[in-house]
């Protein structure tokens, strides 16, 4: 059953949305957006025959959906953005919007040379599983830019999807994506290291990440709750040199590099502890000479 859309969100209702480009992005947008009770009209592809039209509402050409549309998505490749935005005949006043996190607003400006209001909805999730992505859209975030034309129905979107929404300032989206990447993908060399260590004493990887996780899960729990600084925990939160230097010893014996990948990823936490008043000057300092990459 579609759920009506909020009153805050008038903008949408009288709005033919439409999108270009059929991958996992587009998948979880759809479903999303039906369930908000925003549906889709169309969904363009280069190949449209190819599409499970129970997946994909009225699939047809890139041209076709654009046609119907007054508020087209571009759900492409990064690289495709531009090229796909220029090849398309746009209309006057027509909102063209794109759902790459890095990739800046201007690469639609064949479509504002044609008088459309360009933009960008990036909705900040993983969308290896576009099901499940649809059901995490909610309370996730929107990174959306636009001009006046066009931002009141991006955060009519953002709303109507249940996701705050952080405006970016035009220039910012690729140390914004960078940002975004520290916090999902960075975090897996991490626990390949993790992982490696305990496998170096014979403890299989999924065995490890079944016990090391939960204290991934813990640490982004305190996160969430008590801020970074509040979430800082371990031998250095404590002040423990000597715990540290045993760390450093026994890293170093394996490898100049995994003392290198430990001493990079702790050089920050010394501060974090004395922000949250776990650590006194001298012994932030004593921490951060140990580790020769800290700053108090």
């Amino acid at each position: 059953m579609n759920t009506p859309l909020p009153e805050s969100t008038p903008e949408l209702a009288a709005l033919r949305i439409a999108l270009v480009g059929a991958g996992r992005v587009a998948r979880a947008l759809v479903i999303a957006l039906a369930r908000a009770g925003v549906p889709v009209v169309a969904v363009g592809s280069r190949h449209p025959a190819h599409l499970s039209a129970t997946c994909y509402p009225q699939p047809c050409t890139p041209q076709q959906a654009v046609d119907q549309a007054d508020l087209v998505l571009l759900t492409v490749a990064d690289d495709a953005i531009a090229p796909v935005a220029a090849a398309l005949r746009w209309r006057a006043g027509q909102f063209v919007v794109h759902c790459s996190g890095a990739t800046e607003v201007t690469a639609l400006d064949a479509a504002a040379q044609a008088g459309a209001h360009t933009g960008g909805f990036h909705p900040l999730q993983i969308f290896s599983d576009p099901e499940l992505a649809a059901r995490r859209l909610a309370g996730s975030t929107a990174a959306i830019e636009a001009g006046p034309a066009l931002m009141p129905v991006l955060r009519a979107l953002a709303a109507a999807l249940e996701m705050p929404a952080i405006v970016l300032p035009p220039g910012m989206r690729v140390r914004y994506h960078v940002a975004a990447g520290y916090a999902a993908s960075f975090l897996l060399p991490v626990l390949q290291e993790a992982t490696a260590l305990w496998q170096s004493f014979g403890v299989d990887e999924a065995e490890a990440l079944q016990a090391l996780l939960p204290l991934s899960h813990g640490t982004l729990d305190a996160v969430q709750a008590r801020g970074l600084a509040g979430a800082v925990s371990g031998p250095i939160a404590r002040g423990d040199l000597g715990v540290v230097q045993r760390h450093l010893d026994a890293l170093a014996a394996l490898g100049p590099q995994r003392a290198a990948f430990y001493r990079f990823l702790a050089g920050p936490q010394p501060a974090l502890a004395r922000q949250a008043g776990r650590l006194d000057e001298d012994l932030c300092k004593r921490l951060g000479f140990l580790l020769r990459d800290a700053d108090c």
